[in-house]
């Protein structure tokens, strides 16, 4: 079975890869690896090496630090927003939403941030 903090810095290289929108093998290719490896890092099959780590780090633009966010309070009982899916970085949907909203000039985003949040009171 997997260890828990190895499945989420699996789980947190594939949400980084996914909002940046590179496919497994184009990570793999920046790392020097073959694309199953990378499979097996985000699912948690496999442990990623420190220095792997770092050169993952290094092909997303993100802190090592990065994959650890979270780890602390995963499992936590905490208060959940309704209709929020626990691992919302695993929702494709909502991962596609939030690169597009990037996307967006940022003038034109704070004006759309507006109108969700006042769509999102109304419902």
């Amino acid at each position: 079975m997997a260890h828990p903090v190895d499945v989420h810095v699996g789980k947190r290289i594939r949400h980084r890869r996914w909002l940046v929108g590179m496919t497994q093998q184009q990570l793999a290719e920046r790392v020097g690896i073959k694309f199953q490896q990378i499979q097996k890092y985000e699912t948690g099959a496999n442990r990623v090496s420190a220095s792997r780590l770092w050169d993952i780090a290094d092909a997303l633009d993100v802190p090592v630090s990065f994959f650890f966010e979270g780890i602390e309070t995963e499992g936590e009982d905490q208060p959940k927003a309704e209709n929020v899916p626990a691992d919302i970085l695993g929702d494709k949907e909502a991962l596609d939403l939030v690169r597009s909203y990037y996307a967006i000039p940022e003038n034109q985003r704070r004006r759309l941030f507006e109108l969700a949040r006042v769509l999102s009171d109304v419902a």
